[in-house]
């Protein structure tokens, strides 16, 4: 698959070349490169949200051809909407697809107990912290029940220690719910430490240069972080990521 743009000076820039990858029903991949490849271009795409210039997108055998209901996103910032309370926000989702909306309330509740969100149903995006909103928007992306949640960074704002906790029930989410699960990030450890596999891109125009398998066993502890495997897959990883690679001057350190 192929995608170019055209600038309002007529030039053509090529954001991704020939990426060819493939997600099984249930597994958890991640996607890595440098600032500027193409990552979240990609997933946009897949999400039906941009068209692609050559090449085919499918899912489930059907090709992409515009918004796929199928998919829930979740993006680096949360994106709530500040006049709006928890319970209100989460239900965004069913009021676009105009579904009916007394079962999905249950299911919302729902998604609230389990996130540790229930006690703030009827709070404001404001009166929540960062690690809180994102509980949100990824409830936001699982109230109609999507089998396939595409995330774009979502935890990249977030400081090292609420990152931890966010990725340990993203696991846990994604261990309960069956959901198939691509992640858009620029951790090497958390790809590794969330996937099944991890693939790897190359600067602009992206490609796929590496696709590294995670034989670490589930369910997975933040212990495994010392682990010999999640140190071969981490540096397998970061040597696709030369000083040259990703742009910057020789002899500066990544």
């Amino acid at each position: 698959m192929s995608k170019t743009y055209t600038t309002l000076k007529g030039e053509v820039v090529s954001a991704l070349q020939r990426v060819s990858l493939g997600v099984a029903r249930r597994e958890f991949v991640s996607v890595v490169g440098p600032s500027g490849c193409g990552k979240s271009t990609l997933l946009k795409i897949m999400a039906g949200l941009l068209p692609n210039s050559g090449g085919t997108v499918r899912v489930d055998g059907k090709p992409v051809d515009g918004p796929n209901t199928g998919v829930g996103i979740v993006f680096q910032h949360p994106l709530l909407l500040a006049w709006r309370t928890t319970a209100q926000n989460v239900m965004v989702p069913i009021e676009v697809l105009r579904l009916p909306r007394q079962p999905y309330e249950a299911r919302c509740r729902a998604l609230l107990e389990s996130t540790g969100l229930a006690a703030f149903a009827n709070s404001y995006p404001w009166e929540l912290s960062g690690g809180m909103q994102q509980r949100v928007a990824i409830c936001r992306a699982l109230v109609y029940d999507p089998p396939i949640l595409l995330l774009d960074e979502p935890f990249g704002a977030l400081d090292a220690m609420t990152r931890d906790y966010m990725n340990l029930e993203l696991l846990r989410i994604w261990n309960a719910s069956g959901k198939t699960v691509l992640l858009i990030t620029h951790s090497i450890s958390e790809a590794v430490f969330l996937s099944d596999r991890v693939y790897v891109m190359s600067p602009r125009p992206g490609t796929i240069v590496d696709v590294v398998p995670v034989d670490l066993p589930r369910p997975r502890t933040l212990d495994m972080i010392a682990a010999p495997e999640f140190a071969r897959c981490v540096g397998r990883i970061r040597s696709h990521f030369t000083a040259e690679m990703v742009g910057l001057p020789l002899g500066a350190s990544v």
